[in-house]
């Protein structure tokens, strides 16, 4: 249904008993002043963070540049300097929302942060950095993260058990889930075995919805039949769904039972990942398909705005029929051909991935910043540049990165076509439409910024993508067996390319109004999604071609 006349989005959200998490934290958002007024307006009552988050934030602005090459200066190790910003970060944070936590009884106003991701298969080192941060930020309202791998899971009853409340993330299966809730029970039972108070024990359970649809409709586009095209874009709403009817069923048990009449507090469903990915889908639908009273949805601040502006709530929470009906949709998967369990083994091992792909990042951002002063010298085009300059380097970077952007359209046009109607062929024909739309939105940030593009450049960008069909592959004009893997490896350069020209405009908008940074944020996103599909083409192409065949094997020349 519409929200009320007269009411705003968020309020009814709020109101339907949703809380309402902001997924993002940095000292822009604190020292300016804008998370208290999302505190105050816009119903907003707790905040998650993570590597990403960070790596991100560092960009903004220059407020830790101070605290950096102070650091530097002590001779902080990166990693100490590391802790040293994101536990003043958090700890700030949860000080802007104590009055929250004061409000609801410490069910919100809650931070979020989480442990070196490079842990997440040490269980003991795991819950020893818990341990610290908890120490170290010294604050009630605070939320440890911790990842729900299997080593996690020992980790999370470990400090549960020890008084310690736990965010616990990167949940993508039912049967994690139900893990995740086990982990949660047996460290509130050694915390009551141990006498602690289990009053003041929280918890909530991080379910990430939009990376599902991401793989499960990458996996129906390899398919490629009309009735795997239908089921797209709805499988991260039934699982998340059939996610909170596991949650129903676990408090009905006599286990929790037992824990609830101790004083026990539920561990709370929490929905991650609720930015849309796909531009065609509903940019609101992660929130208005999952609103559920008890549950929180974290939202990145692209989702929040989204929300506050035409959101609406559904007619009633989910049912009986709704639940069977996810269930339903997950079984048409399996018989469309999608793996679902591998689906979710998938997600689970390229998230940690790419939080230590930003936990790296963020360290290397670090460092530089922490040694800027002792980097810059006197010497030759060591000094500043004017403004004219600088708007003159920009428009020959942009420039250079639109004409290989047309050289490489080429080329995944080019790939596309050689293999038509193979799940590969299917795959390259969605990344090859999605590149056209990424040269159209660097085209249009072009005219924002006012630089012309250069046509004798984009010129050369198309010949040159024509004069590299003649790669030494063993044939000059035909296509041979290394063909699929040298044009797989070129696609992503070129798209590891593009990243780094999305990361370069990035931080730009955070001081050209002109540069849209909600934008930039999905433009990257969806890079490293075609990333993460390109190396999987790549992946079996070295199968195919450079992995010796077994011996015996029938191929057409001895058969």
């Amino acid at each position: 249904m519409s929200v009320p006349a007269g009411t705003a989005p968020l309020a009814a959200l709020s109101a339907a008993g949703v809380s309402v998490w902001l997924d993002d934290l940095s000292r822009e958002l604190l020292a300016g002043g804008e998370l208290e007024n999302l505190i105050t307006d816009e119903h907003v009552v707790g905040v998650t963070t993570n590597p990403t988050i960070f790596a991100s934030a560092l960009s903004r602005g220059k407020r830790y540049n101070e605290q950096l090459r102070r650091l530097g200066i002590e001779g902080s190790s990166v990693d100490e300097a590391v802790f040293a910003l994101t536990t003043d970060d958090v700890r700030d944070g949860c000080d802007a929302l104590a009055p929250v936590f004061e409000r609801t009884g410490g069910i919100d106003g809650r931070v979020s942060i989480e442990v070196d991701p490079r842990m997440a298969q040490d269980a003991d080192a795991t819950a020893a950095m818990a341990r610290r941060l908890w120490e170290v930020v010294d604050r009630t309202n605070l939320f440890i993260k911790i990842p729900a791998t299997r080593k996690g899971l020992k980790a999370v009853t470990a400090v549960i058990a020890e008084g310690i409340s736990v965010n616990v993330t990167l949940i993508f299966s039912l049967e994690r889930y139900r893990e995740v809730m086990d982990a949660y029970q047996s460290g509130l039972e050694q915390a009551r075995e141990a006498g602690r108070d289990l009053a003041d024990i929280h918890s909530v359970a991080s379910l990430f919805v939009s990376r599902v649809d991401t793989e499960v409709d990458h996996r129906l586009n390899a398919i490629g039949t009309n009735e795997a095209q239908v089921l797209k874009g709805k499988a991260a709403i039934a699982n998340a769904r059939l996610a909170y009817q596991t949650y129903e069923q676990t408090l009905a048990q006599p286990r929790w039972q037992h824990l609830a009449a101790a004083g026990a507090r539920v561990q709370r469903p929490l929905w991650a990942s609720t930015g849309v990915k796909d531009p065609s889908y509903p940019d609101t639908m992660y929130v208005s398909e999952l609103v559920i009273a008890g549950t929180v949805n974290t939202m990145p601040g692209t989702t929040l705005k989204a929300f506050a502006d035409h959101g609406t709530l559904p007619a009633h929470a989910p049912t009986a029929d709704d639940f069977a009906a996810a269930a339903a949709h997950l079984e048409a998967l399996q018989d469309a051909g999608v793996d679902f369990e591998d689906v979710t083994d998938t997600l689970e091992r390229e998230g940690l991935a790419k939080f230590e792909d930003s936990w790296r990042e963020l360290g290397e951002s670090v460092q530089r910043e922490m040694h800027a002063e002792a980097a810059n010298t006197d010497g030759p085009g060591a000094g500043p540049v004017s403004d004219a300059e600088s708007a003159g380097l920009l428009a020959i970077y942009l420039n250079d990165h639109y004409a290989g952007a047309t050289g490489g359209l080429e080329l995944f046009r080019r790939a596309a076509k050689a293999t038509p109607n193979s799940a590969d062929g299917a795959a390259l024909a969605d990344l090859a439409k999605q590149v056209e739309e990424d040269r159209d939105a660097l085209a249009r940030i072009m005219t924002d910024l006012g630089v012309t593009t250069s046509q004798p450049k984009v010129a050369m960008g198309w010949l040159a993508e024509k004069a590299g069909r003649l790669k030494p592959n063993g044939h000059i004009l035909s296509r041979s067996p290394l063909s699929d893997l040298l044009e797989t490896e070129s696609m992503l350069l070129g798209v590891l390319g593009k990243t780094a020209c999305w990361r370069t405009l990035r931080i730009l908008a955070e001081s050209d109004e002109r540069l849209s940074a909600d934008r930039l944020d999905t433009l990257l996103e969806r890079a490293e999604q075609q990333s993460d599909t390109l190396e999987e083409l790549r992946s079996a192409a070295v199968s195919r071609t450079l992995l010796p065949r077994p011996t015996g094997t029938l191929t057409k020349g001895n058969m």
